[in-house]
């Protein structure tokens, strides 16, 4: 069988065929007043964004930049639940704040769909997947996650400080996610390099940024090109073969969704993971009860994500309006933070506590509205199987020094080194 005329040309021949992004110049350096120059990408907000998301609720609860070419950060419950489920105001062409605003005329489909779809294209294109997310789907992966996470323990022997991070939370979405998509597993480094450059790399030039978003788009083409000639079981050609409204999907769908996949399937469980152990390490009364109550750990599972929500979605607002108060311009940005929508004490007791026995915790750490995470099973058993494990393998470990935790900047939050004491 050749390769499928759809996947012939590479990455920046399809851009071509599209209109070009709208750039805007982002500026980074220090904040003064985070309530009128916010930014995400501060060192201080990835190492802890708490205390400045709660002095903005209590005094501003939409912030506003003229960073990133003009952008608003609603920090209350209630305001971020209102857009996330206005899609009449709000679009998800584009999801990433960045220096490239996609233009509007790639909406309704957005460039890694369905996240970045409009209706009425999204609820057609998130039906696609919901097959390979049920529960039952899920649970298939199960034992081979489970025995992955041992035989990365395994590989702690001898060793009395690890790299929580580097050497356990980021190898298991990376190994999962690859056995899904049907790539080589020897692939992982890049992988993690894809999602580095797409999620914390924002602030190059936007010919830098094409270029990044050439190389990943050009691997999966290249993937894509290998699996129509020789086709398998598992997400990659189901896509290729899927049809919607009568015809197969574009490339750009296809290559889009893997590249959604492969970026927040990976990023997003990585950090959660890491961020509940490092809750754990630093807080023996939790790691103790949890060792002694295994029954526990759903509920305890829901608290971390809920307090340590990994994932800040974008919008664009689609026309100038008033809302809420604040004069926002077509194509200013919205920084839809579900970690402070999670610690807001109007929706939530005692929210700015981790309590891991929470019986209700409503959280919106997978989103909110029709975008609210399709791979929400995934990652709760990647989430679960990881610290189940950990917990048995693992039951007593520390911090090894808390000045090296380091944290990713950005859009989605979760450490990236992490050493932990476990002898």
């Amino acid at each position: 069988m050749t390769a499928d005329e759809r996947f012939t040309k590479t990455f920046r021949e399809l851009q071509q065929e599209r209109a070009d992004g709208v750039s805007s110049e982002i500026v980074t350096g220090p904040v003064e007043d985070w309530a009128s120059d916010f930014s995400h990408v501060e060192p201080e907000w990835a190492a802890d964004p708490y205390p400045i998301q709660d002095d903005l609720r209590e005094r501003c609860p939409i912030a506003h930049t003229d960073r990133f070419g003009g952008g608003w950060l609603p920090t209350r419950y209630k305001d971020v639940a209102a857009i996330a489920y206005d899609t009449e105001r709000f679009s998800s062409r584009a999801i990433i704040v960045s220096n490239v605003r996609p233009p509007r005329e790639t909406a309704p489909v957005g460039g890694v769909p369905p996240i970045s779809s409009d209706p009425p294209f999204h609820r057609d294109a998130r039906r696609l997947l919901l097959p390979a997310f049920t529960k039952s789907a899920v649970g298939r992966l199960e034992p081979g996650t489970r025995d992955y996470c041992h035989a990365l323990v395994d590989a702690f022997e001898g060793r009395d400080v690890v790299d929580a991070a580097q050497d356990y939370a980021q190898h298991i979405p990376v190994r999962v996610i690859a056995d899904m998509l049907g790539l080589p597993e020897e692939d992982g480094p890049r992988f993690r390099g894809f999602v580095e450059n797409a999620l914390e790399a924002i602030n190059l030039p936007p010919d830098d940024r094409l270029a990044n978003m050439e190389t990943l788009f050009d691997y999966l083409l290249a993937q894509i090109r290998d699996h129509v000639d020789r086709p398998r079981d598992d997400l990659t050609t189901y896509l290729i073969n899927a049809e919607l409204y009568g015809r197969k999907l574009e490339p750009f769908h296809v290559a889009g969704t893997m590249a959604l996949l492969l970026i927040a399937g990976i990023d997003t469980t990585w950090s959660a993971i890491g961020a509940s152990l490092w809750h754990l390490a630093k807080t023996p009364s939790d790691r103790e009860r949890l060792v002694a109550e295994p029954a526990l750990l759903p509920t305890a599972m829901e608290e971390f994500l809920r307090a340590y929500a990994p994932v800040t979605m974008a919008r664009l607002v689609k026309e100038d309006m008033r809302w809420n108060g604040v004069d926002m311009k077509a194509d200013d940005w919205i920084l839809l933070s579900f970690p402070a929508a999670n610690r807001d004490p109007a929706q939530f007791d005692r929210a700015g506590e981790v309590v891991i026995d929470r019986e209700v915790n409503r959280h919106a750490a997978f989103g909110l509205g029709i975008h609210r995470c399709l791979g929400s099973h995934l990652a709760r058993m990647e989430l679960r199987v990881a610290l189940e494990v950990w917990l048995e393998r693992v039951p007593e470990f520390t911090l090894a020094d808390p000045a090296a935790v380091t944290w990713s900047a950005g859009q989605v939050r979760g450490p990236r080194t992490l050493p932990v004491r476990i002898a």
